[in-house]
């Protein structure tokens, strides 16, 4: 881990992710692989939950053992893209409670534009997941943050599959106290705020659009 970007490096993450790169994927295929990748990516975005411990009946004897504190968590996804890790990630948790934040990027400006939003209530009390598959110019992962804090949200962790460095730095100046779980960090932008070598565009791949 560097700073606030943990990269997950395992096997399965890397062997998936590398599938999904791959131009000749089918739609469907990218769609369960990043239903796989996410849960694998759960693991990591949720190693520090906080535990208490309960007393339990086995089959065999009563024991104390540990069971997850506090509010249930909450999942945001930043629509469209970011219901592709929502649909795995809740398979893995599927008490979480889920929000959705709306947000779409300006061609020319490269800025967020705003049109949904819609989260759980008592934020402060819980854990934050942010799902975006891709963390490109920040931009829009940033504003999300933001709007997630004015909601009180205090505990946010940012969950994506590729990270490009300059989104990397836009959130580190944004909000420093994010941490930001990915499988890769790769090398740029280009011209049109695209990752590079990246996969595309994750959404028209996820749902076959373009």
């Amino acid at each position: 881990m560097s700073g606030n970007l943990t990269i997950v490096d395992h096997p399965l993450v890397q062997h998936k992710l590398t599938l999904m790169r791959e131009r000749a994927t089918s739609t469907a295929v990218f769609r369960q692989l990043l239903r796989e990748i996410s849960q694998l990516l759960a693991y990591e975005v949720t190693r520090d939950l906080p535990l208490t411990r309960v007393r339990i009946d086995t089959p065999l004897m009563e024991m104390e053992a540990p069971r997850l504190a506090g509010k249930k968590l909450a999942l945001v996804s930043i629509l469209r893209a970011g219901n592709g890790l929502l649909d795995g990630v809740l398979e893995l948790i599927p008490s979480a409670r889920v929000g959705f934040v709306g947000l779409y990027r300006d061609e020319a400006t490269l800025q967020p534009v705003q049109y949904y939003f819609k989260v759980p209530t008592e934020l402060a009390e819980r854990r934050v997941i942010v799902l975006d598959p891709m963390l490109a110019t920040g931009n829009s992962s940033a504003a999300a943050v933001t709007l997630l804090k004015g909601a009180g949200a205090t505990d946010i962790r940012f969950l994506c599959l590729l990270a490009a460095p300059e989104g990397v730095a836009r959130m580190a100046e944004a909000h420093p106290d994010v941490p930001i779980i990915t499988a890769a960090l790769d090398t740029r932008l280009n011209d049109k705020g695209y990752i590079l070598p990246g996969l595309g565009d994750a959404g028209d791949r996820m749902y076959g659009t373009k």
